[in-house]
């Protein structure tokens, strides 16, 4: 039988914890050759909703040891509207009943049969929020209690779940645009961690004496600047743009979680469209060139790299782009987890494969 979950039943079977451990082992197996990172490809072209793009957005993996393969695919229709003076990158929810489309499909290494079916949401959320813990694990300080945190969307969430998780955080200070989402979201995610948190006015008093300092926003701009950062820092990205590029060459040691994420092959447009993903600041400067030849992430895990060598350093996390591995490394603990439980729908694995040589 092939399952079928939805995000209610992936948010009840999987917890952060379970997400970390699960990318620590995929980048060990990864560094040891018995896993792919995973390839990745972009085909955008235009659409009928006015100043936006249609984006089909396809990655996938595999882990030998775990006996799975995973295809991640999202088709999504983009806009980059200004809000308050900056860009920002917004998936619209258009199709029927004003919802997304992101898809997982597991498959078995063993016998090619489709495993399981999901919804890339929920755990889209926390693969990207466990590869910034784990940086945050292996480079900020070991005594690092403060949290400043940019963002008070999905994604950031995420974030203060996971780094509360990889260090003892006695609080999280949080700044975001709008007063009323930062309130809130300090109100909600507050209780859910455990840790306490306050919203602040500005970026500046956000950040001042944090001991980390988390990015998650959907903006196409700067959020953090190299005049906030102070030695010990560790500060971390999930998207180009969101650091200063004068903040990130300050950093003593800087980790990128792929440095393929540099490059811009995996992108086919028609039409001449290029869109602001592909107008990336470091990807596209002479001078960030040397981040190509930083360390990635799997090379703190396997020791092979140094995330910190003294208390003062300034480490800086690039999270930049997401790896199929990570879907294929959780998945494959979702899909014990919702066997085991008998929970899903679960579907005639015939339905998805044929009697006819493909």
């Amino acid at each position: 039988m092939t399952i079928l979950l939805s995000n209610d039943e992936i948010a009840c079977l999987l917890n952060m914890k379970d997400v970390l451990e699960a990318l620590e082992t995929a980048y060990l197996e990864a560094a040891a050759g018995r896993a792919i990172l995973g390839t990745r490809a972009e085909i955008i072209t235009e659409t009928t909703h006015p100043e936006s793009v249609y984006q089909l957005k396809m990655m996938s993996s595999l882990i030998s040891s775990l006996g799975v393969g995973a295809v991640r695919i999202n088709s999504d229709i983009l806009s980059f509207p200004t809000v308050g003076g900056k860009k920002r990158r917004k998936k619209v929810p258009l199709a029927p009943g004003d919802r997304w489309t992101g898809l997982v499909l597991l498959f078995s290494t063993r016998t090619g049969e489709p495993l399981m079916i999901f919804p890339d949401g929920v755990m889209q959320r926390m693969r990207v929020a466990g590869a910034s813990a784990l940086g945050a694990k292996y480079m900020a300080r070991e005594d690092a209690k403060t949290v400043a945190l940019i963002g008070s969307g999905w994604q950031a969430g995420a974030q203060a779940m996971a780094i509360a998780v990889v260090r003892n955080v006695e609080q999280i200070r949080v700044y975001s645009m709008t007063r009323n989402n930062r309130d809130n979201f300090c109100q909600q995610i507050s209780p859910e961690i455990g840790v306490d948190m306050h919203a602040c006015e500005d970026i500046e008093n956000a950040v001042m004496g944090a001991d980390i300092v988390l990015c998650a926003t959907n903006s196409q701009s700067n959020v953090l600047f190299r005049k906030f950062i102070k030695p010990g820092m560790h500060i971390s990205t999930i998207r180009d743009n969101e650091i200063e590029l004068a903040a990130i060459k300050a950093a003593d040691h800087v980790v990128m979680h792929d440095s393929s994420s540099m490059d811009f092959d995996h992108y086919n447009n028609t039409h001449g469209i290029k869109v602001a993903d592909q107008k990336k600041e470091a990807g596209n400067s002479p001078d960030m060139a040397y981040l190509r030849e930083v360390p990635t992430l799997a090379d703190l895990i396997t020791g092979s790299a140094k995330g910190r060598t003294s208390e003062n350093d300034i480490t800086c996390f690039l999270n930049y782009r997401g790896l199929a591995i990570q879907f294929a490394a959780v998945g494959a603990i979702l899909y014990e987890r919702a066997k085991a439980r008998n929970i899903g729908n679960h579907m005639p694995t015939e339905w998805f494969t044929e009697d006819v040589l493909p």
